[in-house]
């Protein structure tokens, strides 16, 4: 039994934070088969490394197969997937950068003329120094023994390479749709309220046939998951504080505990008690 145990635990996502770097967060997969998410999308930008195997990397319309050694990239409000391929073994790790602080090191190095994000049109790559530099900064976040300067210093210098190396592009790759933008932010601000189609139609002045297909058109979900997704970022927040489960489940809008831990899982393929740790 406790052999069993053990390799469950070596299963479960790893995930590292750390109050002193309070802009990056860190996870790891070890088995892939055991993970399958939902179409979901992040507030930060994040990147991935695939360590080993292969799987299928949705991006927007986009579908890939992406294996070891492939670098991923997802801006914020970029809807993706990434899941098994059968039952093959795959494994990765992944970084969450907070946007506010990746738009100022855009702006420090001068590849941002004003204070907005400037997204990247590249999802994914397969050089060798970038992936390489992807997993030993990630060796460096989780390791006990390096300092908060050490670490601070990697991240900076890491993150530094990628926007050299990927300088974004000058425009969007969505052009902006102010009304449907509207929708969204009326879902992101009340995403904890039982929300009705009529409110939010009358919050972006559309109808409701028009919402329903230029919202999942524009943003790659249906205003529902979008909601969903927004309560599953609330909750992750709230997690992060240590509050508990239960009172996360109810505060983020869900019916319940049950509904809570089904729709995490299918977010971040991870429990709610395993991402707060």
């Amino acid at each position: 039994m406790k052999h069993a145990v053990a390799k469950d635990a070596d299963k479960a996502p790893r995930f590292w934070r750390d109050d002193a770097l309070p802009f990056i967060e860190a996870r790891s997969i070890a088995d892939g088969r055991e993970v399958c998410y939902t179409r979901h999308s992040h507030e930060h930008f994040s990147i991935g490394a695939i360590t080993a195997g292969r799987s299928t990397y949705i991006h927007e319309q986009a579908r890939f197969q992406v294996s070891a050694g492939t670098v991923v990239l997802m801006n914020p409000g970029d809807v993706h997937a990434c899941n098994p391929i059968d039952d093959e073994p795959w494994s990765y790790l992944m970084l969450y950068i907070d946007t506010a602080w990746l738009t100022d090191l855009q702006h420090q190095l001068g590849f941002s003329s004003d204070l907005a994000f400037r997204r990247f049109s590249i999802t994914h790559d397969r050089d060798t120094q970038l992936f390489d530099g992807l997993v030993a900064l990630y060796e460096v976040l989780v390791d006990t023994m390096q300092d908060h300067l050490q670490k601070h210093s990697t991240v900076v210098e890491f993150f530094t390479e990628v926007q050299q190396r990927f300088n974004p592009a000058e425009q969007p790759l969505r052009e902006p749709n102010f009304k449907l933008e509207r929708a969204a932010e009326f879902i992101r601000d009340n995403c904890t309220q039982l929300l009705k189609l009529e409110d939010i139609c009358a919050a972006a002045q559309l109808s409701p046939s028009y919402l329903i297909r230029a919202f999942k058109q524009h943003f790659g979900m249906t205003p529902h998951a979008f909601l969903v997704n927004r309560r599953i970022q609330f909750a992750q927040e709230r997690l992060r504080s240590g509050k508990l489960i239960a009172d996360v489940a109810l505060e983020a809008g869900f019916a319940d505990q049950a509904h809570f831990q089904r729709a995490f899982k299918q977010h971040l393929a991870a429990t709610p008690g395993q991402y707060r740790g």
